[in-house]
């Protein structure tokens, strides 16, 4: 038996201990953009590295990040640097393994089935925070690893392994140590299993996500909190005037309307638009069994697909402030604050985009009030060539395991680091993901269906076999 058919059932004959092992990482509630909860994001990267060490990877270190204004969650490093050359003396390409071992918050928590913190298992997916997005997709590299290395005590290629704590609040620790310590991660290719399958049973990769600015905009009206019925009518009320500023962001048609938004957008080639035309997509069971809405809403004159992957977008994600207790308090707030995000395409760039947004935000302002826009974290957006070795090789792992072809998709998530891997590096990048569309990323009933995570485990094996071949 080859040491890769070796690995592939040891991975099989330990598929019930992996799934064991991730629960207890999911356990873990490393919900990175909470303060309170520092200790278990800390607990999370140790429970990672402790794992990895395990296994027999080696130099596993905590690589402790910080960032402008505050001390970031740490890094988890590892290595295994010793493949013996190939016949022609040249070296094995070196594979650089990239996951996050941080969560989103879990709530509403009254929406879950289950805690968000206790993994159950439920018609073979695995329910919990994290499971799929990327605690489990990020053990799936983890376990393919352990299972090489039990087959022969070796690996078919150099590997480094990055595991961050921030992504999930915009990846800054990270970016920095790219730009200041690059060298560490040297590597001939990036391999990152944060996406998802198309559609069950069909082998995906993706190849282009949307980057992001994620803003604040605050609006202060009065000095201080004011008495509705004596100052009503009067003063300024900040809550109004953000609604009033929010409702000229995009049309009835959601059309930006920020001027010259879209001057830069580039257009998916017309082989790809015609790709797109081609996968199983049902629009009306996307809209009941995913979005969940009466009816769809967007750009006219573009299909879905287009709109969430290659289209940019503008979404209010909360306007925290004033008064949302029980009972009635007649005040009219001093502040009012929202948050709001773009999601960014072929060839719009966080920083231009970002001046355009605060410079009409603050051309809106209504008078009485003063504003202030600030950039949170943002990310590039990026396509990826299929035309090289590792995706040929990627798409031949996913066809011995799967018995398909692989599709090639766009997502319209981002993921910040794959941008910096690309274009700082130089390093092309595997977007190897194992997600169904109802996964329930970031929302309350997240699951990973266990068939895809020991599937994934092989394709890893298989592709990781085939890169170093």
């Amino acid at each position: 038996m080859s040491e890769t058919e070796t690995a592939v059932s040891f991975a099989s004959d330990n598929a019930s201990r992996f799934v064991e092992e991730l629960k207890a990482l999911l356990r873990i509630p490393s919900i990175s953009t909470d303060p309170e909860r520092v200790a278990d994001v800390r607990m999370a990267a140790q429970f990672v590295a402790d794992e990895l060490a395990r296994i027999g990877m080696e130099n596993v270190r905590l690589i402790e990040t910080t960032t402008a204004t505050r001390k970031g969650h740490p890094l988890v490093y590892a290595d295994w640097l010793n493949a013996a050359p190939a016949a022609d003396g040249k070296p094995k390409p070196t594979v650089l393994c990239y996951g996050h071992y941080d969560v989103q918050p879990a709530e509403p928590l009254e929406l879950w089935k289950s805690p968000a913190f206790e993994p159950e298992i439920r018609d073979g997916n695995l329910y919990a925070r994290g499971a799929v997005d990327d605690k489990g997709q990020m053990w799936m590299h983890v376990k393919a690893l352990e299972s090489l290395l039990a087959a022969g005590g070796t690996l078919p290629v150099n590997v480094r392994v990055i595991v961050e704590g921030e992504e999930e609040v915009g990846g800054e620790g990270i970016a920095a140590f790219v730009r200041e310590h690059g060298d560490e991660l040297k590597a001939d290719v990036a391999l990152v299993s944060d996406t998802e399958m198309f559609a069950p049973e069909l082998p995906t990769l993706c190849v282009g996500i949307r980057g992001m600015i994620y803003t604040e905009i605050e609006v202060q009206g009065a000095r201080t909190d004011l008495h509705s019925g004596l100052y009503g009518g009067a003063a300024p009320n900040p809550f109004v005037a953000l609604a009033q500023m929010i409702a000229k962001l995009k049309d009835e048609d959601g059309r930006i309307l920020i001027p010259g938004i879209y001057n830069v957008v580039r257009r998916p080639s017309e082989a790809e638009l015609a790709a797109w035309k081609t996968l199983p997509f049902d629009e009306a069971e996307y809209r009941e069994h995913e979005v969940g809405s009466t009816e769809l809403v967007g750009e006219p004159g573009y299909s879905v697909l287009e709109r969430t992957w290659a289209r940019p977008t503008l979404e209010v994600h909360g306007m925290p402030g004033g008064f949302i207790g029980a009972g009635a308090k007649t005040v009219i707030p001093a502040k009012a604050l929202a948050k709001v995000s773009m999601r960014l395409v072929p060839d719009m760039w966080p920083a231009e985009t970002f001046a355009m947004f605060k410079g009409y935000v603050e051309s809106i302002v209504p008078k009485g009030v003063t504003v202030q826009v600030r950039l949170i974290h943002s990310g590039d957006p990026l396509v990826i060539s299929t035309d090289n070795v590792f995706v040929a090789k990627a798409t031949a792992a996913m066809r011995t395991v799967f018995g398909k072809e692989t599709v090639f998709i766009r997502s319209g998530g981002s993921i910040p680091i794959v941008g910096d891997f690309v274009r700082v590096l130089g390093m092309p990048t595997v977007m190897m993901g194992f997600g169904l569309p109802d996964d329930n990323l970031h929302a309350p009933n997240e699951k990973f269906n266990l068939s895809n995570f020991h599937r994934g485990i092989e394709s890893i094996v298989r592709w990781l076999e085939l890169v170093g071949a």
